[in-house]
């Protein structure tokens, strides 16, 4: 009997199904702590919640050693790109510089990343006409170079707006991958592959000895963009 060894007073008597209820209420109190930690983390210092409406990705083969280049253009004229990486409302999240110092620090070890990716986001709604091109900024390889040019809908949820392969073959060479028109709302009505250089932008300033902006490499006079 377990009242010999004075685990319970003799005036109460033992109640074995009491003792098992008491242990799930436990349990069950236990398990409710756990999913509260799961779906409720604590915030991270430094941790800011971004919000994107577009997401564009340029891709070309793992481990290849050229440089290819994301340029986005905005209806106000702002353009996304390696010197500029915040235009607007478009943000380059990510450059890639191929083979020319693309690591990872580890352990204050440097790794080669395999991964060729530039990223651009959009985390406002401008309506009007966006321009994306790729250029070919170091051929090292003197081979063609296939890549695939990415835009994604985000909000309110994901959809694939454009998604296509295409190749670029020597420095210098520029490709619009994709132009798209967004409406007042951020619906996207248009989508064409309309060729448009916006290397022929920066260069068509600088012929001109405008007063150039250096971070977009575009007038800072400009108050508009030649629609073509």
């Amino acid at each position: 009997m377990m009242d010999d060894f004075g685990l319970y007073p003799r005036e109460e008597p033992f109640d074995p199904l009491g003792v098992m209820l008491f242990k799930a209420l436990q349990v069950v109190a236990f398990l409710f702590f756990l999913a509260l930690l799961a779906v409720s983390p604590d915030a991270k210092e430094g941790k800011i919640d971004s919000k994107a409406e577009f997401m564009i990705t340029l891709d070309w083969p793992d481990n290849h050693p050229d440089d290819l280049d994301l340029f986005v253009q905005d209806p106000a004229g702002n353009i996304a790109w390696y010197r500029h990486r915040e235009a607007g409302f478009l943000t380059l999240d990510r450059d890639d510089r191929g083979g020319a110092n693309d690591f990872i620090m580890v352990n204050g070890k440097k790794i080669a990343s395999p991964i060729r990716e530039e990223i651009v986001t959009l985390r406002g709604i401008v309506p009007g006409e966006y321009t994306v091109n790729v250029s070919h900024f170091v051929a090292t390889t003197g081979e063609p170079v296939t890549a695939n040019v990415k835009v994604q809908k985000l909000n309110p949820t994901a959809q694939v707006v454009f998604d296509n392969k295409f190749t670029l073959d020597h420095t210098g060479d520029e490709k619009t991958a994709v132009r798209f028109r967004l409406d007042a709302e951020g619906k996207v009505i248009d989508v064409s592959q309309r060729p448009k250089s916006l290397m022929e932008t920066f260069r068509s300033t600088w012929r001109n000895g405008a007063d150039l902006d250096p971070r977009t490499g575009v007038s800072k006079n400009a108050t508009r963009i030649r629609r073509d």
